[in-house]
């Protein structure tokens, strides 16, 4: 009715509520207008604490996320890298990248830490290396559409990508489901497998 998009009315809720420079309550925030408000798709605090988890364990130094959104999750991995590491993240969508980048920035996180870099992620991938600098990622976090999870991951194997021994996390593999992906991960023998189950964000 507004003609403002959702995610341009949760980053307005933001700027109104959220402590700038603080990425623990910028989170806070959009999960208390995710709950009240209005759903979006972010990560959530749940599976938040999945990523926060395999980012303490890992001290990933280059980390990929592909489907930044409104930049929630991009916020959750750019606060828990370890001391001089870089995050690429990776957005199809101009309008949120647009809402992503303000977000990324609220934060306090900026472009030495956080890279958001516009364009369909299989553009963007085998870009990466010459355009953007990443050598291999250490950590990969899949956050995109489902159908590409198989096809991303093979782009990342065939340019070489992945650094040995890293870690591919991928959100909502069982529902809305990427089934080839899953399958793929589990039977070509580069990979072990871990599902974590967890509940639908909010």
């Amino acid at each position: 009715l507004t003609g403002i998009p959702r995610e341009q009315r949760a980053f307005q809720y933001l700027l109104a509520h959220a402590i700038p420079g603080d990425p623990h309550h910028i989170l806070q925030t959009f999960d208390q207008w995710c709950y009240h408000c209005e759903h979006l798709s972010c990560v959530g605090p749940a599976k938040g604490r999945i990523v926060e988890r395999l980012l303490l364990e890992r001290a990933p130094l280059r980390v990929l996320e592909l489907g930044t959104y409104c930049g929630y999750g991009t916020v959750l991995l750019a606060q828990g890298l370890p001391p001089g590491a870089r995050l690429y993240t990776v957005e199809g969508d101009p309008q949120h990248a647009a809402v992503a980048e303000k977000v990324i920035r609220l934060a306090g996180f900026d472009e030495n830490t956080v890279e958001l870099i516009v364009g369909p992620s299989e553009e963007v991938i085998p870009q990466l290396r010459e355009k953007h600098g990443l050598m291999k990622a250490d950590f990969v976090f899949m956050d995109h559409w489902k159908r590409c999870y198989l096809r991303d991951l093979r782009l990342l194997e065939s340019h070489q990508l992945l650094a040995e021994g890293a870690t591919i996390l991928a959100d909502n593999v069982l529902f809305p489901g990427a089934p080839h992906f899953l399958q793929y991960a589990k039977t070509c023998g580069r990979y072990r497998c871990k599902v974590h189950r967890a509940s639908l964000e909010y």
